[in-house]
């Protein structure tokens, strides 16, 4: 696991500062047998969300969903399959440490996995699986793309 101040985007904070930039990012959709979706609890921010993480140079979007996913839950993506991309500048957002971003983010639906859950990691303070009626405080951007995982039908979303 790369520490943030080494990663790309740590790298380039160190010479642009809290800057808006653009990060390309994997986020992944995981559901249990009973159609819950996985949710962590993100340390910065307090708020609940989907595994997901920027590409650091030399690797792949879906190197990327893999190593996040591992990282955040302890679950090995098995298989996947693309269900939405969000490039619009009105996916930006400021961090509480006041780094800005705009996401263009590739989400992933995972079909299958294996492994045990973790419940904290460097980055999550709790994770769990939760029905779409009965969620916890879940970021804006999350909660739309369970909604486009309601609209799914096979067809790429792109916002």
């Amino acid at each position: 696991m790369t520490k943030f101040e080494d990663s790309y985007i740590g790298n380039l904070r160190k010479k642009i500062g809290k800057d808006k930039i653009i990060v390309p990012g994997a986020r992944a959709v995981i559901r249990n047998e009973k159609g819950e979706v996985l949710l962590i609890k993100r340390k910065d921010t307090g708020r609940w969300g989907m595994p997901a993480g920027a590409v650091e140079l030399g690797n792949s979007v879906t190197d990327t969903l893999k190593r996040e996913v591992f990282e955040e839950t302890g679950l090995r993506v098995i298989s996947f399959r693309p269900l939405s991309v969000y490039t619009d500048s009105k996916y930006s957002f400021e961090y509480p440490n006041g780094d800005k971003i705009q996401m263009f983010a590739l989400v992933f639906l995972v079909d299958e996995w294996d492994g045990d859950l973790v419940s904290e990691t460097d980055e999550t303070s709790d994770i769990g699986f939760f029905s779409l009626n009965d969620l916890p405080d879940t970021h804006e951007v999350y909660l739309e793309t369970l909604e486009d995982l309601k609209n799914f039908n096979g067809e790429l979303i792109v916002k």
